[in-house]
């Protein structure tokens, strides 16, 4: 750590003293979490929480968390996807990208999740977003956060960086690359990511940074925006990495991102240091050369769908709301993205919203469609406030008692938010909520 601290000296100097004092503070790091507009709003979220929410300055919807708040993770708004808990620092990146709805954006290096599902809200459910994890299992915690956040118009893959890029080349307006790093910025937290840090690591960290953002240019447009970001201090990680790439590709060029949290870096990339209100963050904004165009999706051609997998969607949702591009994979049904690239030879974990699995000669539907649901879109729902009885049994996986009057399969929502769904019959809700997810 004297190695570390010395770097630290080093790119700090008079501020030096200042962030030791941050450093040292173990147990008060900066706790956050960024409401999900696509399942909740802002004023929405601040009137059921018993919290203040305190904005925090890297995005509009992001917030700082007392740090007495605990057993967060169990709140039923949490399990219902209406906000995601995440370090506040974390969501400049995105900021910086400036999503627009319309984009098709590629987030190369995305678990846990935190930067896929905020492009996701501000994709608002139009474009396209391809998200990207390397580690099996941690791609797998990406695709419930994915499905958590009810986002519909995504692709959760599993693929080596380059094979992807290849394979997707040119398809992407924005691309995020979010690298694996040292973890500098993660100290405060975390003390495994202090243990395991070295200057080899450091070192070690930037050339396999430098050759993801090689791959990951491939698949941009001419005239695309890629964003570069860690959470470390490391100016090998950070500038040593942006300018050798620069020197590479005089394609490319950082531009500036127009945003006033941190501090400069690189006369337009930003810094963000615990003194600046989060825990660590780097980012720079690059623009590829060209002209942009925004055809790279073609239309998909109309399928001829079944008439007893139409009739079971218009059982449950109205006006068929994730669109009708819909093909039986196996046992599952799924309802992709109306615009989509084919993903033969790619390890895709899953495309769009699964709708049902075919059981014997029935279909049952799945969690992830009532995830992705608007409650004004279900046929049948019950609603349970965030404090009631009901809901916690719910959550943990126990019957409920609903309206004699409701029937079949019904949506369970958190004051208006779907977090899950039963099958109702005499007044009893059968819980179908995941056992993987329920509370213990």
């Amino acid at each position: 750590m004297n190695i570390f601290l010395d770097k630290m000296k080093a790119l700090l100097g008079d501020e030096f003293d200042e962030f030791l004092k941050f450093y040292n503070s173990s147990g008060e790091h900066y706790r956050g979490l960024r409401v999900n507009t696509l399942k909740c709003s802002v004023e929405k979220l601040r009137d059921l929480l018993d919290f203040e929410l305190k904005p925090a300055p890297f995005c509009s919807e992001s917030f700082y968390i007392p740090n007495e708040i605990t057993s967060f993770g169990n709140n039923p708004l949490h399990h219902a996807g209406a906000f995601y808990i995440q370090e506040p620092s974390a969501s400049s990146a995105v900021t910086m990208l400036d999503v627009q709805e319309g984009d098709y954006v590629l987030d190369l290096c995305a678990a846990p999740g935190g930067k896929s599902t905020q492009i996701a809200a501000k994709l608002n459910s139009k474009g396209f977003l391809w998200s990207n994890e390397i580690v099996k299992n941690r791609a797998n915690i990406l695709l419930s956060n994915i499905e958590r956040l009810g986002i519909r118009n995504a692709t959760v893959s599993n693929a080596y960086p380059e094979v992807l890029c290849d394979r997707l080349a040119g398809c992407f307006d924005k691309v995020l690359v979010d690298a694996p790093c040292s973890g500098e910025g993660m100290f405060r937290k975390d003390s495994a990511a202090e243990s395991e840090w070295s200057d080899e690591h450091v070192k070690s960290c930037a050339e396999r940074q430098l050759k993801i953002l090689n791959s990951a240019k491939n698949a941009l447009k001419d005239g695309g925006v890629m964003v570069y970001s860690t959470c470390t201090f490391s100016v090998e990680e950070n500038e040593g990495v942006i300018s050798r790439f620069l020197e590479e590709n005089p394609d490319f060029a950082l531009e500036d991102a127009n945003v006033d949290f941190g501090r400069p870096a690189l006369e337009y990339a930003r810094r963000i240091f615990p003194m600046d209100g989060g825990e660590g963050h780097f980012a720079a904004r690059l623009r590829k050369s060209g002209e942009l165009y925004k055809n790279s999706f073609a239309e998909n051609k109309p399928k001829k769908i079944d008439s007893k997998i139409l009739d079971f969607y218009d059982s449950l949702f109205i006006g068929r709301p994730f669109g009708e591009n819909i093909e039986v994979i196996g046992d599952k049904i799924i309802v992709l993205p109306q615009k989509y690239v084919l993903t033969e030879k790619l390890p895709v974990l899953r495309s769009g919203i699964i709708l049902g699995q075919i059981v014997k000669n029935r279909i049952e539907p799945h969690h992830s469609a009532f995830m992705a649901a608007k409650a004004c879109e279900c046929v049948s729902k019950v609603d349970f406030d965030v404090n009631s009885a009901e809901i916690k049994a719910f959550l943990h996986g126990e019957e409920v008692a609903v309206d004699d009057n409701i029937k079949g399969y019904t949506a369970v929502c958190v004051n208006g938010i779907t977090t899950g769904f039963g099958k109702c019959s005499n007044g009893r809700l059968k819980n179908k909520y995941p056992k993987g997810l329920r509370l213990l």
